[in-house]
């Protein structure tokens, strides 16, 4: 809670608000359209194929993001069994979500790549906050949904890649999964583990940013 406390908390949720309703938004957004892309209209008929973040905000999940650093959205429902193969469809909707975060975390490395001198750090800038706050949001939520745990997406793909066999005792796991991710989030291991990942990645789309622009 302390990240309530005082102006720079309430500075940190305001220039963070912004970030985490586009990361959700277009991390649903992208699973629906994937989804409905392979011939299930599940998505559609639940109204999930918008950019509109009411369809897809949980109010309880996105304050848990902004309060505590992890969270949820409302799940997009989906039939594998409308795809032409469930197996590797199911995989290709549950990998949708994170690589639209990437794809959003590169787009906004531009702008702060070539602002950096003009609004960029030490200027005091909302305007990078903004920026840097929806970046590393969208880099965050891609790799921490990229665990194998249920039920998270990573999870999803891993039991579409395992043998027959061994997916189903992936799947026979997977009640236990909000258990163990919810101990790994409060004993901070999951954070000790995505912290260099992401910090990884992200320096690559900044570095990546600033080959593209002739920006050093």
């Amino acid at each position: 809670m302390e990240r309530m406390v005082g102006l720079t908390g309430i500075y940190d949720i305001i220039t963070s608000l912004p970030g985490i309703i586009l990361a959700l938004s277009f991390h649903e957004f992208a699973h629906a359209t994937v989804s409905d892309w392979l011939g299930d209209r599940t998505p559609r008929l639940a109204g999930r194929l918008t950019l509109e973040p009411w369809a897809h905000l949980d109010l309880i999940g996105t304050l848990m993001l902004i309060f505590f650093g992890f969270g949820w959205a409302k799940p997009v429902p989906i039939d594998p069994y409308n795809y032409e193969n469930p197996r590797w469809g199911l995989l290709l909707v549950s990998l949708a979500g994170p690589l639209m975060n990437l794809v959003l975390g590169l787009l906004l490395a531009f702008p702060l790549v070539l602002g950096w001198g003009w609004f960029g750090p030490g200027t005091g800038s909302i305007l990078y906050r903004l920026l840097q706050s929806a970046f590393f949001i969208n880099v965050a939520l891609a790799v921490f949904n990229l665990l194998p745990l249920p039920p998270l997406d990573g999870s999803k793909v891993l039991s579409a890649i395992l043998p027959e066999g061994q997916q189903v005792i992936f799947e026979q796991l997977e009640a236990y999964g909000p258990i163990i991710l919810m101990f790994l989030l409060v004993t901070n291991i999951i954070g000790r583990i995505i912290g260099p990942m992401t910090n990884g990645i992200v320096e690559f789309l900044i570095t990546t940013a600033s080959l593209i622009t002739g920006v050093h």
